[in-house]
């Protein structure tokens, strides 16, 4: 499986950024997708995941009603659109993916990421 995620780039606080990451090698059915991030000095956290075949999502209490996790099936590409951005959303952010049935602590392949950085 190979994620590459791009989108990322330094944005006044209260402006948006979407995020995609473009996934190859996935399994048909079965799984689901998720945006972590890394802020320097914290571990890195998960902000939105979604089951593929189903579009259920989860959202981090921090990000919730200001971001959205989206998919493209036909492109087997996922979307993070971030609104109202806040400094304190400033990170490398990821995309990782986990069978259904797995916990996130499974995943391992942990790309470059890209960077999103929120000015005051």
């Amino acid at each position: 499986v190979q994620l590459v995620e791009s989108g990322g780039g330094l944005v006044q606080a209260g402006g948006s950024l979407r995020l995609s990451c473009a996934a190859s090698g996935l399994p048909f059915i079965g799984y689901k997708m998720g945006w972590f991030r890394q802020a320097p000095g914290k571990e890195r956290e998960l902000v939105a995941a979604i089951k593929w075949s189903v579009g259920v999502t989860y959202y981090a209490d921090s990000v919730k009603g200001r971001f959205t996790i989206s998919k493209d099936n036909a492109k087997n590409t996922v979307y993070l659109q971030m609104s109202a951005l806040k400094p304190e959303d400033t990170a490398v952010y990821y995309c990782a993916w986990i069978l259904a049935n797995q916990g996130w602590d499974t995943f391992d392949s942990w790309g470059q990421g890209t960077q999103v950085t929120v000015s005051s």
